[in-house]
């Protein structure tokens, strides 16, 4: 499918670079350990024009969707340091709005910019010694560490900050986030993404099978499925996991799709908790103690590959580790639209039968029928928001 902004690039060589950005956004994006549901992002800079990922668009679609917008970089650099809004005056289709990490892709000087949330990346964003523990195994590489900063400008502001020292920075560790590699094509990006990865690499510990005795008891419950998928069930059954959950927000996508809090039961209280009325009040998910979990039959896609990566991230952090919750200010802050005024857009997906969900989570190349009825309840704790660009 081709993309109907090709029409402004002005050079063949220009095409193909473009070409290759939505190859390898693709390539990132079919790949749940770097990208889950609609987060993550990709840009390419040419003759003056940030071409960037929509809001709310999934890397893995990018070949058969359009999905990138074109900006003027200078105006969107005069934007970012007026501390303005980022308009999008090239956009062909009006929906497509740019993601809320334009500011951030703007500022690198660097041609192609890969914004990943990368699994493993994540378990040492959240470790309160982070930063030291990385020094060792990306040696050699031009990275820095960033501390935790609101998506938008002040994330922006804060890698300006960090690169004004060191221009040759090209891997930025976003504390409480994920992952930025950066480099002058398409190719070498992907290549020092993948050394990143490489180093940072943490084999996930193994974790107790599901107590099915117990879920079923849930199961008679209307509005719940049990997952196929045995992974899912160690933020029930294995102990770390559970340790970590109760210690709070971990990072933003996690509020956004999953709840400020963690739906975590012991076992006992099943039957009593269980009465939840209305689907405004109920949880995407519950985790019962060295049981498992189960899935609320609503769940989107987008909330089952949060999920997912959740348990990817836990199931490699140590349970001794010191880790870096989200503070309450800066939950509410991604919770009610932060970033400085940037108004958040998340397109739902509609929610799988259970037959479908380990699927979808090990196949997102998938395109499923979008649902933009998307419910929301603040006072229940999923706050479903209008997301823009995670």
């Amino acid at each position: 499918m081709k993309n109907g902004s090709q029409s402004r690039l002005s050079t063949a060589r220009h095409e193909k670079e473009f070409a290759s950005l939505r190859d390898l956004s693709a390539r990132v994006g079919g790949n749940p350990l770097l990208v889950q549901a609609s987060n993550g992002n990709t840009s390419i800079k040419l003759d003056g024009i940030l071409w960037i990922k929509a809001s709310g668009k999934w890397l893995a679609h990018a070949m058969q969707e359009e999905m990138f917008v074109p900006l003027d970089l200078v105006e969107v650099q005069q934007s970012v340091q007026d501390e303005m809004e980022i308009a999008s005056p090239y956009t062909p289709n009006h929906e497509l709005r740019p993601s809320i990490e334009t500011a951030m892709h703007a500022v690198l000087r660097h041609r192609v910019v890969l914004h990943v949330h990368s699994v493993n990346a994540i378990a040492w964003a959240i470790r309160l010694d982070g930063p030291d523990l990385l020094t060792e195994r990306l040696d050699g590489l031009p990275w820095q560490w960033v501390p935790y900063a609101a998506s938008g400008i002040p994330l922006a502001r804060e890698i300006q900050k960090a690169v004004a020292s060191r221009p040759e920075t090209d891997v930025l560790i976003l504390g409480n986030h994920g992952l930025v590699v950066c480099g002058p094509d398409c190719h070498a990006a992907e290549k020092l993404l993948g050394e990143v990865e490489r180093r940072l690499a943490i084999t996930p510990r193994r974790f107790p099978k599901p107590d099915t005795t117990v879920l079923a008891i849930i199961a008679r419950f209307a509005r719940w499925q049990f997952p196929d998928v045995d992974l899912l069930h160690a933020l029930g059954t294995d102990a770390a996991s559970r340790k970590i959950l109760r210690g709070g927000v971990l990072y933003p996508c996690q509020a956004i799709f999953l709840g400020p809090t963690m739906p975590l039961l012991p076992p006992a209280a099943v039957i009593s908790k269980f009465t939840w009325s209305g689907q405004d009040t109920t949880p995407v998910f519950v985790a019962v103690e060295r049981s498992g979990v189960m899935l609320n039959e609503k769940m989107t896609s987008a909330e089952r590959a949060t999920l997912m990566g959740l348990v990817h991230v836990t199931l490699r952090t140590e349970e001794s580790a010191r880790l870096r919750y989200l503070k309450e200010a800066e939950v509410m802050g991604v919770l009610n639209q932060g970033a400085r005024g940037y108004k958040e857009i998340l397109v739902a997906e509609e929610a799988k039968s259970p037959s479908e969900i380990g699927q979808f989570d090990w196949q997102p190349k998938t395109i499923s029928k979008r649902n933009e009825n998307h419910r929301e309840s603040a006072s229940s704790g999923r706050h479903r928001q209008h997301q823009r660009g995670v």
